[in-house]
């Protein structure tokens, strides 16, 4: 719903005007691209606002105040550049992963055509800098969530950072598998676009000993 002062709520999210017109056109960018290269299915194309845009757009409301994001396996730039985009005016820096030279490609596009505070790094997640502290990590459609702490866990541990992953409707049995590996706190956000979908909110990491 768009107000008289042209600021609209997208999934609980405040944007202007301006943010608007990035995204959608983000989305047009996104399209073209995809016709290229492999950046989403293309039967997700045609409710890409709600599959795609929507379902990004809510992990910002669980960012609590936080200076630097690091979006691993980037891909097509959902949630990075989304993210990117939303923190344009804020102090915000993003840092997107993506080992693939075509996409981050894409992704480098996107910084530059929209003017974001981001960062895109083309290597593997276990070759990325631990030296900078990271408040918050994203991921999405990347890795099952033991994976997922596998690859993330050294910037996760106690009073660390936090990890905002989207999760599908399996999301339960990935959290019991994981708990055999990884002791952590955990928050479930409901998705707003998939009832049966949640947004793990995670921090405190730490590996079980036995595992």
């Amino acid at each position: 719903m768009t107000g008289q002062d042209g600021v609209t709520n997208l999934s609980g999210v405040l944007v202007s005007r301006e943010t608007l017109e990035r995204l959608r056109d983000f989305e047009e960018l996104f399209k073209h691209w995809n016709k290229s290269i492999n950046l989403a299915a293309p039967s997700t194309l045609a409710d890409f606002w709600k599959r795609h845009v929507l379902d990004s757009i809510q992990i910002w409301r669980y960012r609590q105040g936080a200076k630097n994001w690091l979006d691993l396996g980037s891909g097509g730039g959902l949630p990075g550049v989304i993210i990117g985009i939303l923190a344009v005016g804020e102090d915000l820096h993003v840092t997107l992963v993506e080992s693939n030279n075509k996409k981050a490609a894409f992704l480098r596009t996107c910084v530059s055509r929209y003017g974001l505070p981001v960062d895109v790094l083309t290597k593997r997640i276990e070759n990325v800098d631990t030296k900078n502290t990271v408040d918050v990590i994203s991921a999405r459609a990347l890795a099952d969530l033991n994976m997922l702490l596998t690859m993330s866990s050294r910037w996760l541990g106690p009073g660390a950072g936090r990890a905002l992953y989207h999760k599908g409707r399996d999301y339960a049995a990935e959290i019991v598998e994981a708990r055999d590996r990884w002791a952590f706190d955990l928050i479930e956000h409901q998705s707003v676009v998939d009832p049966m979908s949640r947004i793990l909110e995670i921090s405190n990491v730490k590996r079980l000993e036995h595992s």
